[in-house]
């Protein structure tokens, strides 16, 4: 591995070179000392510091949200407010090592003692929501850092105990990263692209160094995700060897009009040193490939029923266990296949069971999309034509609107294989980033013209992106903190506000598609629990799906592997869903007349994403505001 950045240190002797600058960036050790080398980056709206004016409770939230950025620079540019006095932050990555892990950890211990001594009873509602937000994120997540392995998410939905596998590592973040979210619109962010790209190789040998401790202590993925993550790194490090490939084209595509040699730069960071260190991850990525079983769940790994109820309260929020959250989604998924059946009977489907009809649904040629790009591009027309129907919408159920600044990409090839069919999330804190929807589209036949309006509701609006602008306007930290089952819950809402807005209403086979979808996640609740406490096998996963629910081997192959890599987080949908709708029918019999659609999705959105206790808090404020 290459000497570090972090051991370089400024000598007031000797000139600073480009090339030493963006290195002490990286570091984190030169803002001082740049001068004129740096251009300051303009701040945008809300995302400079605090005043030192501001009440003491939003400044230490704000200090504490600047501590947190600091371990995850990405976020911060994500967010848009690596810029003045923080933009050194555009030049640094995450720090995936063990050290890494550890330091941030201590971090989020020093500061939940700090929130915990403070008296928040005189404060606002919301800025009292804000402490009940960092308390309840940075104890869960203190709880996962003292598991004996895996990767915790601090205000995210990402937890798993495998550090690097099919949907997990620097090796898909980082160049999907760089290629999205890190802008390049001058010399200075051509630098700091650069000076990312130097730090991958450190990224990957920390990642290398967790893998091999984790496997010591007898953690061995299942030898089918193995396979797709050796698969994809493979094809990773492929590209990676292609002169014009993903991380060095990603960077000259945009530095066209800027001066500077920039894929000469690029390529000898990639080939010097990001693919000898993808090479050191796929040699013990097939290392472990020799030691593993098919056995997908946590119960049959050490210390793996531990680790699953731990994931499982960081993902619902809740303290529910895995038999009564799978008892649960086999009575949701019954009260909702009771919805479909008169449908698919109208529809003329009338033998066999809602899973056997739904499967001869999606046989009919009439809502399958043509194969290859010419299919690809019909699907993306039609994203963005149903983007254009549901944005129009948003005024019957809000009261205040954001702009839903959203961009619908193809997911990055390498990462399609082992990818879910989409997924999305909110932009910049100043917009100038787009939300994006990204779109699985190696083959056509993951989507039906039935299933995708319901797609577009759960990612774009007004789902993940729609909800987290809203997030985007409340303090700094509130918009870094979120929690899976709100943030799922909410988009699972989002699919039925589309319903209710009448986007099926001339559509039975449309409200089929999102029936089918929300019946979906209850069917999550069970294979999830059923993979991880109650001995299921994969293909038992798989069939349930296929059986119960109708759903394509295609599509929930990927889907059981996923949940066999981010325990848990597959019960956080339904889990969220059901809370947010228990909590609008409280709000119905509590208000009588006075309730109005509008103004229960306005306090859900502006009270932020929040642990499901909190929403209820919430409700109850926006109930006691209403009858006033």
């Amino acid at each position: 591995m290459q000497d570090t950045p972090h051991t370089q240190t400024i000598d007031p002797r000797r000139p600073l070179s480009r090339r030493n600058v963006i290195h002490l960036l990286a570091a984190g050790t030169a803002t001082a000392a740049l001068g004129g080398l740096v251009r300051p980056l303009t701040a945008p709206a809300g995302a400079v510091s605090t005043p030192a004016t501001a009440p003491a409770g939003a400044a230490l939230l704000d200090e504490i949200a600047w501590h947190l950025l600091d371990h995850s620079p990405e976020g911060a540019t994500g967010l848009g407010v690596d810029t003045s006095a923080h933009a050194a932050l555009r030049f640094r990555m995450e720090d995936r090592s063990q050290t890494g892990r550890d330091a941030l950890a201590s971090v989020l211990r020093q500061d939940l003692a700090r929130i915990e001594t403070i008296d928040t009873s005189d404060f606002d509602h919301a800025t009292r929501t804000s402490y009940a937000v960092v308390k309840s994120a940075y104890a869960t997540a203190l709880d996962g850092f003292a598991q004996p392995y895996g990767d915790v998410a601090v205000g995210g939905w990402r937890n798993t105990p495998y550090v690097v596998i099919q949907n997990v590592g620097a090796y898909i973040d980082t160049p999907r990263f760089l290629a999205a979210d890190h802008p390049v619109h001058d010399a200075g962010d051509a630098d700091a692209y650069i000076a990312r790209l130097g730090q991958m190789d450190d990224q990957l040998d920390g990642e290398l160094e967790r893998m091999r401790s984790a496997a010591a202590m007898g953690l061995i993925p299942p030898d089918f995700l193995l396979d797709r993550a050796i698969a994809q790194m493979t094809s990773t490090i492929a590209d990676a060897r292609n002169e014009g490939g993903g991380m060095v084209g990603a960077l000259v595509s945009r530095t066209a009009d800027i001066p500077g040699d920039w894929a000469k730069e690029a390529r000898q960071v990639v080939s010097g040193e990001i693919v000898p260190a993808l090479e050191r991850q796929l040699a013990e990525l097939q290392r472990q490939r020799g030691l593993a079983t098919g056995d997908p769940g946590m119960r049959e790994r050490p210390h793996g029923s531990e680790f699953y109820a731990w994931a499982l309260r960081a993902s619902t929020t809740t303290p529910m266990p895995a038999d009564e959250i799978h008892q649960l989604g086999l009575e949701q998924l019954a009260e909702l296949h009771g919805r479909m059946d008169p449908i698919l009977k109208s529809l003329g489907y009338t033998q066999g069971s809602v899973g056997a009809r739904m499967t001869a649904l999606g046989t009919d040629k009439r809502f399958m999309f043509p194969e290859g790009d010419p299919g690809r591009k019909e699907i993306l027309a039609f994203i963005q034509k149903r983007i254009d129907w549901i944005r129009a919408q948003m005024p019957r159920a809000f009261r205040t609107l954001v702009p839903g600044n959203v961009e619908v990409r193809r997911l990055p090839l390498a990462e399609e294989p082992g990818a879910p069919t989409a997924y999305g999330g909110a932009g910049s804190k100043d917009g100038t980033i787009p939300g994006k929807m990204w779109i699985n589209l190696r083959t056509t036949d993951l989507h039906r013209k039935y299933d995708l309006p319901t797609l577009v509701h759960h990612e774009a609006i007004p789902g993940h992106v729609w909800q987290g602008e809203y997030a985007n306007r409340l303090p700094l930290i509130r918009s870094i903190l979120a929690f899976n089952a709100y943030s799922e819950g909410w988009a699972l809402y989002g699919e039925q506000l589309g319903d209710e807005l009448g986007a099926y209403d001339d559509d039975p086979v449309g409200r089929l598609g999102y029936l089918q979808s929300i019946a979906f996640r209850a069917c999550r609740m069970v294979v999830d629990t059923g993979l991880h406490a109650r001995g299921w096998s994969r293909e038992e996963g798989v069939r349930f799906f296929m059986e119960k629910n109708g759903n394509k081997r295609e599509e929930v192959v990927n889907e059981v592997d996923r949940y066999c890599s981010w325990a848990g987080q597959a019960c956080g949908y339904k889990m969220g869903h059901n809370q947010i709708n228990r909590q609008r029918e409280r709000a119905i019999a509590e208000l009588g007349a006075a309730y109005d659609l509008r103004d229960f999705d306005q306090a859900v959105v502006d009270g932020g994403n929040v642990p499901l206790d909190v929403l209820a808090d919430n409700i109850s404020a926006y109930i006691k505001g209403a009858r006033a």
